[in-house]
């Protein structure tokens, strides 16, 4: 789904982060230092300068050409946020900055997503990675491995009063990937069916099997489960609500 992924890891043996390394973002820096609203607006000021750059690698096919752009850009706003430009579910392509749901970062990305442009034909823009509108379509590579994610099944177990469901997650292929690769395709089914931030309001323990769980369900059926314990209905809008005019 991917145009290209730019996933910052922060552990001990990652590399450190990465600082903007442009003079005019670090200029632009000095009286923004500890307020995300002037670093969200001085990003959105700078994407404007540079859209018709972005734009026309992403036409071109080339989106190495302005990866370490934006890379530099989201870092601005802090160094600690991950981005992604994605397919849009609908516009062209969609820009994705996420604090992967710390509580330390909402107020960054808070702050972007408030000084947003409007949605147009080619851009939206999101604060957490949206689910995929249909899981079960995309396949993944993982090393040499290519995986259905329709191939996929879950053991859910709700708690109810709690509001949370505990998930062991299936493959066929699950035993062949390394401890690594097992690990990503454990979370990144769920990702792509939920959504980053309901799979972290609502999944409390999570396990890979590597066989097939008693009384499994599919991606789809497991939406459904999360989604009703979050008051949603199927599309994800919060239920009893009116969208006869979206």
């Amino acid at each position: 789904m991917k145009w290209f992924p730019w996933r910052r890891r922060h552990a001990e043996h990652d590399t450190a982060p990465l600082e903007p390394d442009s003079e005019q973002v670090a200029e632009w820096l000095e009286p923004a230092t500890e307020n995300p609203r002037a670093r969200a607006e001085r990003f959105w000021e700078r994407w404007h300068e540079l859209l018709p750059q972005i734009n026309s690698a992403l036409g071109d096919s080339e989106p190495k050409r302005i990866e370490h752009l934006l890379c530099e850009e989201v870092a601005a706003i802090h160094p600690e946020l991950h981005f992604s430009v994605e397919r849009g579910q609908r516009a062209v392509y969609a820009l994705v900055v996420t604090g992967q749901e710390r509580p330390d970062l909402r107020p960054y990305t808070d702050a972007w997503q408030r000084a947003a442009p409007s949605e147009d034909m080619i851009w939206e823009y999101h604060d957490s990675v949206p689910p995929v509108p249909d899981p079960t379509e995309v396949t993944v590579n993982i090393g040499e491995h290519r995986l259905r994610l329709a191939d996929v099944r879950v053991a859910a177990q709700v708690d109810r009063d709690a509001g949370v469901v505990d998930v062991a997650v299936h493959h066929p292929q699950l035993a062949a990937l390394t401890d690594e690769a097992r690990t990503a395709m454990t979370f990144l089914p769920l990702d792509a069916t939920l959504g980053e931030r309901l799979a972290a309001e609502r999944l409390r323990r999570v396990e890979a099997a590597e066989t097939v769980p008693e009384h499994a369900i599919t991606l789809l059926e497991l939406r459904t489960i999360v989604r009703g314990l979050a008051g949603q209905d199927a599309d994800g809008n919060p239920l009893g609500a009116d969208h006869s005019e979206r």
